[in-house]
């Protein structure tokens, strides 16, 4: 079996399309490049956020489920997303912008060595930025050059995923055993794997064993999914079958249109997705400069647009007309 090459996005859910969308573009200076529905409800909007051309490994997804209730915390969940910046001095950069926003945040610290800090968005989504200073790993992305952050510190893409969870020593069974991560650190009650030739911040998830609190339940403010690479279809149904084989279950091929997939739930409260890195964002409606401007609908949907329109409301998300002066924070 080849590894995966990286995580590949995180798909959260929010309270507000709207918000996000605000917060995302205007705050964390991240680019919008695909606007579309989700495929399994049409009724709900599914943003993608990623960097200048939407590489795999660098998207941040967002449903907006109508009328969910928000998220509690707890364990056996998906509990914190990482992004990824250029340096130790982008983080200093991030801390005055957090203040500038009102962005609750906590302080610089360290874990496994490398400089993070850790934020919330309005919806309680628990993030950390994390240092790409000495990472030699997976690539990350290249910045939103059009967006407000400057590029020497602006988010590019995707780093270590954390999990909470009360079974510890099944969810590195999984790991190591079916998914070929290796355990490769600890740090107080954390605990770091790693996956691909490669690695690095792109390609790590860390469990944190906590048999304390009661199991976390989804909602608003809480992540739905995280999805990991795989090269193409070939690659993708030979780890179907490998699940198969280990008794995971699994959905089965799924074409997501701009990128193909599996499904499988991991550990209880904790939903993996295998995607292709092709085809990506940039397809016959959207060109690279207005990237999640419309509402992008895959090729099975469109023929039923006007009644999709109709159910989902509109959101102005037109930045190619418009100038985002780059915010130094002097």
């Amino acid at each position: 079996m080849n590894p995966f090459a990286g995580i590949h996005h995180v798909t959260a859910i929010t309270s507000s399309a709207e918000k996000i969308y605000n917060f995302y573009t205007t705050t964390l200076g991240i680019r919008l490049v695909k606007k579309t529905i989700n495929q399994d409800d049409i009724h709900t909007y599914h943003l993608f956020f990623a960097d200048e051309s939407g590489s795999p490994g660098t998207d941040m997804t967002f449903f907006d489920f109508p009328n969910i209730p928000k998220g509690t915390k707890g364990t056996d969940e998906i509990s914190r997303t990482s992004l990824r910046v250029p340096s130790d001095t982008a983080l200093d950069y991030w801390v005055k912008r957090f203040d500038k926003y009102a962005v609750n945040h906590g302080e610089i610290k360290e874990l496994f060595g490398v400089k993070t800090l850790e934020f919330d968005d309005f919806d309680e989504q628990r993030y950390q930025l994390i240092s790409d200073e000495s990472d030699t790993g997976v690539a990350s992305g290249k910045p939103w050059h059009k967006g407000p952050v400057p590029d020497e510190f602006a988010i590019t893409g995707l780093g270590p995923i954390f999990f909470s969870v009360s079974n510890f020593a099944y969810m590195k069974e999984v790991l190591e055993k079916v998914l070929l991560f290796k355990e490769i650190a600890v740090d107080g009650q954390y605990h770091q794997f790693e996956v691909g030739e490669l690695g690095g911040n792109g390609a790590q998830i860390i469990v944190e064993s906590n048999t304390t609190l009661p199991r976390g339940r989804q909602g608003y403010g809480s992540v739905h999914h995280v999805a990991f690479r795989t090269k193409n279809r070939e690659e993708l149904d030979s780890w179907t079958e490998r699940m198969q084989r280990f008794g995971l279950p699994n959905s089965g091929y799924v074409d997501r249109f701009y990128f193909e997939s599996t499904y499988t739930n991991i550990y209880p409260g904790i939903l993996f997705e295998l995607a292709t890195d092709e085809p990506g964002f940039i397809d016959d409606e959207e060109s690279i400069d207005i990237l999640g401007e419309t509402l992008a609908l895959p090729p099975a949907f469109r023929n039923d647009r006007e009644r999709i329109e109709s159910l989902v409301r509109p959101i102005d998300t037109v930045r190619s007309t418009k100038v985002f002066e780059k915010d130094y924070l002097d």
